[in-house]
């Protein structure tokens, strides 16, 4: 798989375990050192603020797309390569999703799981073929996962789900598919 824009989805929060904010970290210096351009939401807090800067002090590229209702709330990062306002959240997605290869989906709140079903849903309806993966560290999404397999088992899913979100526990088996 040639990966060489990847999307990531995560938290403008850290989270409580410090796990979290290591393989974000992990990852934004892999993206750095092998010249692929993170693909975010352009904040400067929390895991967002992690990964874009771990990108940056690596010497990669970083495109940051932002609504303009979120300029204040995640605090725009002002020292990326490329950040882009759009005008509301829909729009934000459809540019990330444009402008990637794959996605990567870290620990995060509503706003992350909002992101990854929305590209899950257009990789079922084949509006795309990106592969999508699912950081799983520490366990943070085990009952994410148990539900969907729950949601497969019960017949609410056209196909095996497993078959469009890829779940990983830690960055360096992401690394692995993306090498």
């Amino acid at each position: 798989m040639q990966v060489k824009n990847l999307a990531v989805f995560c938290g403008s929060k850290s989270g409580n375990d410090p796990l979290f904010s290591a393989e974000t970290m992990a990852l934004g210096n892999y993206l750095a050192a092998h010249a692929i351009t993170l693909v975010y939401g352009g904040g400067n807090k929390g895991l967002m603020g992690c990964i874009a800067d771990a990108v940056m002090n690596g010497g990669g590229k970083v495109i940051g797309v932002i609504p303009e209702i979120l300029l204040e709330w995640e605090h725009a990062h002002q020292g990326i390569t490329d950040l882009r306002v759009v005008a509301d959240m829909h729009t934000r997605k459809k540019l990330l999703y444009e402008l990637c290869d794959a996605a990567v989906v870290l620990p995060g709140g509503n706003g992350t799981l909002d992101e990854l079903f929305e590209m899950l849903t257009w990789n079922t309806l084949k509006i795309h073929s990106k592969k999508i993966f699912l950081l799983n560290c520490n366990h943070y999404y085990d009952h994410l996962v148990a539900h969907m397999e729950n949601m497969y088992k019960e017949g609410f899913l056209y196909e095996a789900w497993r078959e469009r979100l890829i779940v990983c526990n830690s960055t360096r088996e992401i690394i692995s598919f993306l090498n």
